[in-house]
């Protein structure tokens, strides 16, 4: 399911798993791509971590490509248990209207990133982030086994 209007449709309290701040730099989106792989050991997540290491990387590379400011800033990542569902939430200074869905030309090189989260993820959405700027999120439900 896709969600652009900035509305989560589920508001169960989520509880806080982990999460890092980055630079916006080209190197980060590895980074990014390591911390989460070392919290999924913990939690031995249900649902596949390719997929999500995968949609990790898109939207860390969005946020450092698209965010603006006027000041040094940095890319936000958090992740939430909500109930059995992975919530993941990728926060930079950028314009919430700018995320978009593209359908880019076979030859263009870049535009596929939201087309794999929306293809990957069981839902996903973006709106003003509570840091200012935009947050981008995405949801795997079903990601952890039960208790």
């Amino acid at each position: 399911m896709t969600r652009i209007d900035g509305t989560s449709p589920d508001r169960s309290s989520p509880e806080p798993l982990g999460g890092m701040v980055l630079y916006p730099v080209p190197e980060s989106v590895g980074r990014a791509r390591r911390w989460f792989r070392k919290f999924t050991e913990s939690h031995q997540l249900a649902c596949s971590l390719d997929d999500c290491l995968l949609m990790v990387s898109e939207l860390v590379t969005n946020a450092i490509l698209y965010g603006q400011a006027d000041e040094p800033w940095r890319v936000r990542v958090r992740w939430y248990r909500v109930r059995d569902a992975l919530r993941v939430e990728v926060h930079n200074p950028g314009c919430p209207a700018h995320v978009r869905l593209r359908t880019p030309e076979a030859t263009e090189a870049h535009g596929r990133g939201l087309l794999l989260v929306d293809e990957l993820a069981d839902e996903w959405w973006a709106g003003p982030s509570r840091h200012g700027g935009t947050v981008v999120v995405f949801v795997m439900h079903r990601a952890f086994k039960p208790d």
